[in-house]
């Protein structure tokens, strides 16, 4: 058997199909809807009403009059004996001795109120002896300031010429340390013969807190004739230890001495 397939669906077929199947879809969520609303009312109330039944009726009875008991005759009561109170004995100390009445003191005459005593009259301010006293006052104290400025000068110029003093004391004990340092140098130089002028050579020397000299010894400034450099250079080292300074504050480990050969 031959089976044919069959036909390709058309573009109203599909069209059709779309919407019947929106239609289904409505209806089921409208029937979902209304169910639900359905199911969410409150159910409607009932009224009832209730009836009692009334009670049986009830037999009146007539009162039965109340028998009072008649009163009994209160006892007469009897009579108290009277007791008469003992007489008491009347304080004669107090009741009959009077008192003397004592005679009235003189009131004293009032003091008469001193005299209040007459205020001196203010006198009027003196300005001529408040001026003088200002004036006074202000003359000791410029010759307060006068003075102090006068021993602080006084202080100051003693302190410059300390300084003086000290300064040119130094610097004669200097001189005198590198007089005897070249001086001990000169003594142990030999002086090569071919020497012209008085050239100058500037030498770097370290030395022991003894004198003793560090070796190497630099040159710092060359007199121009290597064979005089070399012989000072021997010569300090041969000085070796150096002479210290009379005043131990001017001893100096690093020294730069400066040598010519003509000077004293």
């Amino acid at each position: 058997m031959d089976f044919a397939a069959p036909p390709p669906p058309t573009q109203t077929s599909k069209t059709k199909a779309l919407i019947l199947s929106a239609l289904v879809h409505i209806v089921l969520i409208g029937a979902l809807f209304f169910g639900v609303q359905w199911k969410s009312q409150a159910p409607s109330s009932v009224e009832v009403e209730v009836w009692r039944a009334a009670p049986p009726p009830v037999a009146r009875t007539e009162p039965v009059p109340e028998v009072k008991p008649e009163p009994k005759p209160e006892p007469k009561p009897e009579p108290v004996p009277k007791v008469e109170p003992a007489p008491v004995k009347p304080d004669i100390a107090i009741k009959e001795v009077k008192k003397k009445e004592e005679p009235k003191k003189p009131e004293p005459k009032p003091e008469p109120k001193p005299k209040p005593e007459p205020k001196p009259e203010p006198k009027p301010p003196d300005f001529k002896k408040e001026l003088a006293s200002e004036q006074k006052q202000l003359d000791q104290q410029k010759a307060v300031e006068a003075a102090r400025e006068q021993a602080q000068a006084e202080a100051d110029r003693m302190a410059r010429l300390k300084a003086e003093q000290a300064s040119s004391a130094r610097a004669r004990g200097l001189a005198d340390y590198i007089n005897k340092l070249k001086g001990k140098i000169r003594g142990n130089i030999v002086l090569p013969a071919n020497v012209q002028g008085n050239p100058e050579a500037v030498f770097i020397v370290t030395q022991l807190p003894t004198g003793e000299v560090l070796p190497p010894v630099r040159i710092q400034k060359s007199s121009g004739n290597p064979q005089l450099d070399a012989a000072i250079e021997r010569a300090i080292l041969k000085s070796s230890p150096l002479p210290k300074p009379d005043q131990p504050e001017l001893f100096q480990r690093v020294l730069e001495l400066k040598y010519r050969p003509l000077d004293e």
